[in-house]
């Protein structure tokens, strides 16, 4: 940001604009009002930039990371290649089991975009090593970790600095039926609840800018009061606590650090554009980063579908980031299998989004996908798909596989009667109508190439 600010390209800007196809002068004036981030620790390995905001494509995130109760390194690297392999443009590694440090060093240098961290989780894992509660926690230790974390080179880091004493006390009036289901946001609030004191990450603010601006790091600055039941979406503590999200994003741009504000959560499909709209006047039009949000609450085993139905709204709404959500949550933790699917549900609503905002390139791939789909041309159809795999898979177990049709209307192609009606009623309009010849010998000659290419493979149906 500090380098957008003096007028300087940097090769991240270049890079991230050349991927978006837009001008680096506009993303560098984007970056420089706080619109767009590329987070970017100056000490992440191998670094590849990645731009999330205004007038980009909507960017998705996959959560990955051990628990107390499930440690196993290869299986995080194991979704790491899925993340890489299906398109995510993030990770943030949510370990809170097994030798932290060592679990995100390693992702690090085998993961070369954005990785994004929650530093609270680090300090609950090594409390509890030591049989002590969150309440038990030394502030020190909490920024002590933060340092730590941004020396290995972590790019932005979930932080829940608006989880005040002002915004628990409006919390604890609201009777919500899920409570507080940031589990970051908990803690915190846990801790202040016992020792009667003030969120240290907003008390000591300022020096939390001082080691992100220090190191590069982007301060995503927690929802911990997202409502986790569409029955608490819009409430006072809701609100209050991104009131003051907004405030701290002033402070953090005149740091010279880069900010997103992340959202809900769960919200009534209704009210989703409302809630975007909101959260970026609140927060001066700052990247907007959601979790879903989920459009309902009896979705479990399928919630990476309630999730991308809610998260299509909210990218089209305004919404820059989306968190996916895997068919595992509220359930378990999620294996490969699942990141795959919350990947690819996620990233069919990020680009759902695009085609409503307008985002270069994305209505003219669903162009050509639809054109592809018109000539029958299988293989750039799976080049066009967001999951080659899964189509070309289905593709491969239908009888007709090696035909030009599918199984689904086979003889009755509708792509193949279409294009002998156009035939036919070009032929009709040129033997009938002087004026429209030369057109229309034009136009049946576009025609018969693509029936050519159908004969080729239906015979004698076209």
């Amino acid at each position: 940001m500090q380098a957008a600010r003096q007028g300087i390209i940097t090769e991240e800007m270049r890079i991230a604009a050349q991927d978006e196809g837009v001008d680096p002068e506009w993303l560098r004036e984007q970056i420089a009002k706080g619109r767009v981030v590329i987070p970017r620790n100056i000490n992440h390995p191998n670094y590849y930039p990645v731009g999330i905001g205004e007038g980009l494509r909507t960017k998705v995130n996959a959560n990955i990371g051990t628990s107390p109760d499930h440690i196993d390194l290869e299986e995080e690297l194991m979704k790491v290649e899925v993340c890489e392999r299906y398109g995510a443009d993030t990770i943030m590694d949510l370990s809170t089991g097994g030798n932290l440090d060592f679990i995100r060093t390693t992702i690090l240098n085998r993961w070369h975009k954005p990785l994004g961290t929650v530093p609270i989780y680090q300090v609950a894992w090594e409390l509890l090593r030591e049989s002590k509660s969150i309440t038990e926690m030394d502030p020190e230790h909490l920024f002590e970790v933060i340092e730590r974390q941004a020396q290995q080179g972590v790019d932005f880091m979930t932080l829940h600095c608006g989880v005040t004493r002002d915004a628990v006390r409006i919390f604890v009036q609201q009777n919500r039926a899920c409570g507080m289901v940031s589990r970051g946001g908990s803690l915190l609030a846990h801790w202040m609840a016992h020792n009667r004191s003030e969120n240290p990450l907003y008390e000591q603010f300022d020096r939390l800018l001082e080691i992100c601006a220090k190191h590069d790091v982007t301060i995503s600055l927690g929802d911990g009061l997202r409502p986790g039941a569409i029955a608490d979406a819009g409430d006072a503590a809701q609100w209050y606590e991104t009131s003051v999200l907004g405030e701290l994003t002033l402070r953090a741009w005149e740091a010279g650090v880069q900010v997103m504000i992340e959202g809900p959560g769960h919200v009534p499909i209704h009210h989703i554009e409302a809630h975007i709209k909101i959260m970026k006047r609140l927060c001066y039009g700052a990247p907007i980063y959601v979790l879903g949000p989920l459009t309902c609450d009896i979705g479990a085993g399928y919630d990476h579908i309630t999730g991308a139905i809610g998260g299509a709204i909210a990218a089209a709404a305004g919404a820059d980031f989306l968190c996916y959500i895997t068919p595992a949550e509220h359930l378990r933790l999620p294996d490969p299998e699942d990141v795959r699917q919350g990947i690819i549900a996620t990233r069919i609503a990020a680009h759902s989004g695009d085609i409503a905002k307008g985002v270069k390139g994305a209505w003219e791939r669903n162009l050509e996908m639809s054109r592809a789909r018109y000539r029958l041309d299988w293989e750039t159809m799976f080049a066009l798909a967001i999951d080659p795999d899964k189509a070309r898979e289905y593709r491969m177990m239908s009888e007709d596989y090696e035909k030009g049709v599918c199984t689904m209307c086979g003889d009755f192609c509708a792509y193949v009667s279409s294009m002998n009606t156009e035939r036919k009623a070009l032929k009709a309009l040129e033997e009938t109508a002087a004026v429209a010849g030369e057109i229309g010998h034009r136009q049946i000659d576009q025609k018969e190439k693509v029936l050519k290419h159908l004969r080729e493979r239906l015979g004698s149906l076209v």
